[in-house]
């Protein structure tokens, strides 16, 4: 059994997405943000930076308990640990991870800025991320003419950015012009398994 900890974030619906798509048994344990619930003194045994996601699998390598924080890092342990959605050929891994990192170093923190700059009421900064982030999904735009999903199959990749992608639909809409980012959201968005982690936190 894996316990998660998580809130309404993109960061913390990637793990919900993995564990979903892994078909792997887990509890689901909502920190409120708002209220400070992540800095308490329980959650700090957990992840001492005091942040979501995080989680404890209690049936790990050996049988060894794993406790586990950061979207990214809990991605591809569930990847490892499942033989799914990461290939074992050098190459496509590569691809692969070339496309995660992408989402999770360029284009989410580029998001939680949008997200950060609309909070100050910055309207200079927020249009300045605003269009950073355009150009970014510019890129994918291109990247999915040429390929179904992000690293051509489904991935890692792909769970990392439909986040993103949910959360900024509106902004993306009004934008336009990116048939294939509408088309792979609408794809990722319609799988059973990421409807349900969408719909965890």
């Amino acid at each position: 059994m894996i316990d998660l900890y998580t809130a309404g974030t993109g960061n913390g619906r990637r793990p919900a997405l993995m564990l979903e798509e892994c078909g792997l048994a887990y509890t689901a344990h909502k920190i409120d943000l708002m209220k400070g619930e992540g800095k308490g003194p329980e959650y700090r045994k957990i992840n001492p930076v005091g942040a979501i996601p995080a989680i404890v699998d209690h049936d790990g390598p050996g049988g060894k308990t794993v406790t586990l924080a950061q979207s990214g890092a809990i991605l591809l342990y569930l990847a490892e640990k499942t033989g799914r959605f990461l290939p074992a050929d050098p190459v496509e891994r590569a691809i692969h991870l070339q496309w995660l990192l992408f989402a999770l170093t360029d284009l989410a923190p580029t998001s939680s800025a949008v997200f950060y700059a609309s909070r100050l009421d910055d309207k200079s900064a927020q249009g300045l991320f605003e269009d950073r982030l355009l150009t970014m999904f510019g890129h994918v735009e291109r990247r999915l003419a040429d390929a179904e999903y992000l690293a051509g199959s489904y991935g890692l990749a792909d769970i990392a950015l439909y986040p993103v992608f949910d959360g900024r639909r509106a902004l993306l809409e009004a934008k336009g012009g990116l048939p294939n980012v509408a088309r792979w959201g609408a794809s990722v968005g319609g799988r059973a398994a990421v409807q349900k982690g969408m719909a965890v936190a």
